[in-house]
């Protein structure tokens, strides 16, 4: 921004069911690609879970994130609040029944609320499966998946949420 002007974070918060998987990957990877953005962006971006109890993420998740040089291993799930929904400018939720549940609870909120992969542009499987449970694998893929939604919506959410 121009001398004169300050820049308000925005924020972008990325929604699961138990915030120790998806979403912190989510929010991994887009912290990473706006610190990388050749423009400067005022984002915060957070994760929270519908289901989210205070715990780490699996330890497949920090070695998936790891391996692309992303660091969640310190990070801590956090319960998905009317307070975040609130001061969200944009949530992008991992399945459409989240984003569902959201839209339901905080009817207020609903224009800024999507799945990520509907904001990316997709228009038939809205939902990136839940790897919990599975093994790396699994999660490779959930992170692929996710990592390349997020390429296809950069501009956007940049865009949405200047």
């Amino acid at each position: 921004m121009e001398s004169g002007r300050f820049m308000v974070s925005k924020l972008v918060l990325f929604v699961c069911y138990g915030n120790i998987c998806r979403s912190p990957m989510a929010e991994g990877f887009l912290k990473k690609m706006l610190e990388d953005f050749n423009e400067p962006v005022k984002i915060e971006v957070l994760s929270a879970g519908t289901n989210a109890y205070g715990g780490p993420p699996t330890s497949e998740a920090i070695k998936v994130m790891s391996g692309e040089g992303i660091d969640i291993s310190s990070f801590t799930s956090r319960q998905l609040t009317q307070e975040l929904v609130e001061k969200a400018d944009l949530i992008l939720t991992m399945k459409k029944s989240y984003k569902d549940r959201i839209v339901s609870e905080h009817l207020q909120s609903r224009h800024k609320v999507f799945t990520l992969k509907e904001f990316a542009g997709e228009i038939n499987d809205l939902d990136i499966k839940d790897p919990y449970g599975g093994g790396i694998g699994t999660y490779q893929t959930c992170a692929t998946e996710i990592k390349l939604a997020i390429i296809k919506a950069l501009k956007k959410i940049i865009n949405y949420v200047s």
